[in-house]
């Protein structure tokens, strides 16, 4: 038995995954009869009336060139959120296992979990939003079946020790998730290069962020073959639309201009964070490796209300467990990280 069977739900290695008419069809044909299209077109183009690849093959194929990592190790999910679930529905078995958070963290490892009805421990993060391997050692149990690591972390900005990280993989005997959402903005390198050495790592990572896609919805999962698929064998069958998958097509034909963004944006973050640093009503401005900046203020509510009133979102941290007493503060153009800060400056305590 394989390391991953070993893992899998009884049912998910049961299951029949649905055979849709573009997974059956391969080839070349120029008259399409078998998907109960409207072969009349739509409103829109005349190709929107047609399913989309289900396997998203060529968005695959540009990830990677960019990314490096086979196709066959390349999942896309509608948002990062659709990987979650999947794992969660594909290695845990409901009212039985569990998983392990280390919060602060993502909330949606937890959400998902309780959608699935899967147990959660939770082992915060030092004081330092540093790793506690010795309490993670300790929460593990024989139905723990995943680990879930945000790094750079949400919402906390920080990159999690590699070192740390390897150790938990290394020894964990079940599915270890990273989370790298914000990798574009980090000093360190991507997981996906140990992938063909780590068969129990998946790393999650999305077009959200740097790319700028955040409305199309695409998430990443990048893992060994086996388990891609078993994510694929559960998707839904048009998981991700053709609409979406045209524009991200442009999109990574544009990889320069992300680059400069990218730059533009750890510049501001510097200036921002160096700006903030000279506010009476701001007490420590924690290191982040991503595009926002978790800072501790006096007052947040009061803050985060003034701000809203005029016209600024940023997000409230300060009943997060580690973060009390912080805001969020994504890093924004030029002229928005001014306005910020000039509001701030009106702000009485």
């Amino acid at each position: 038995m394989s390391f991953i069977d070993k893992l899998l739900r009884e049912n998910i290695k049961k299951l029949v995954p649905y055979s849709s008419a573009r997974d059956e069809f391969k080839g070349e044909a120029s008259v399409f009869l078998d998907a109960n299209e409207n072969s009349f077109g739509s409103p829109l183009t005349k190709w929107y009336n047609r399913y989309p690849d289900p396997l998203q093959i060529k968005v695959k194929e540009k990830i990677s060139a960019i990314k490096g990592v086979p196709v066959e190790n390349i999942f896309l999910g509608n948002g990062s959120d659709e990987c979650i679930d999947i794992l969660f529905r594909a290695f845990c078995e409901p009212g039985k296992d569990n998983v392990i958070i280390v919060p602060p963290t993502y909330g949606m490892y937890e959400v998902s979990a309780n959608i699935n009805d899967v147990a959660i421990k939770k082992v915060n993060l030092t004081s330092n939003f540093q790793l506690d391997l010795e309490g993670i050692e300790a929460a593990v149990d024989k139905n723990s079946k995943i680990i879930w690591l945000c790094s750079p972390n949400n919402p906390t900005g920080n990159s999690m020790n590699i070192e740390d990280i390897e150790i938990i993989i290394s020894n964990f005997p079940g599915i270890v998730v990273i989370d790298e959402a914000y990798i574009n903005f980090s000093r360190y390198r991507s997981f996906t290069s140990q992938l063909p050495e780590l068969p129990n790592l998946v790393v999650l990572q999305t077009l959200s962020k740097a790319w700028g896609l955040a409305a199309l919805r695409l998430g990443m999962a990048f893992s060994s073959a086996a388990i891609i698929e078993v994510m694929n064998k559960i998707k839904p069958p048009y998981n991700i639309g053709q609409a979406s998958q045209e524009l991200v097509l442009q999109a990574l034909d544009r990889v320069d201009e992300v680059n400069e963004m990218i730059l533009a944006i750890v510049k501001e973050k510097e200036v921002l964070t160096k700006q903030l640093g000279l506010l009476s009503v701001v007490q420590k401005i924690y290191p982040s490796d991503a595009n926002f900046i978790l800072v501790k203020v006096k007052d947040p509510k009061s803050i985060y209300q003034f701000l809203l009133e005029k016209g600024i979102v940023v997000r409230d941290r300060s009943n997060v467990v580690l973060c009390e007493g912080c805001l969020r503060i994504t890093v924004g153009t030029e002229k928005e990280n001014h306005d910020l800060i000039q509001r701030l400056k009106e702000f009485v305590v």
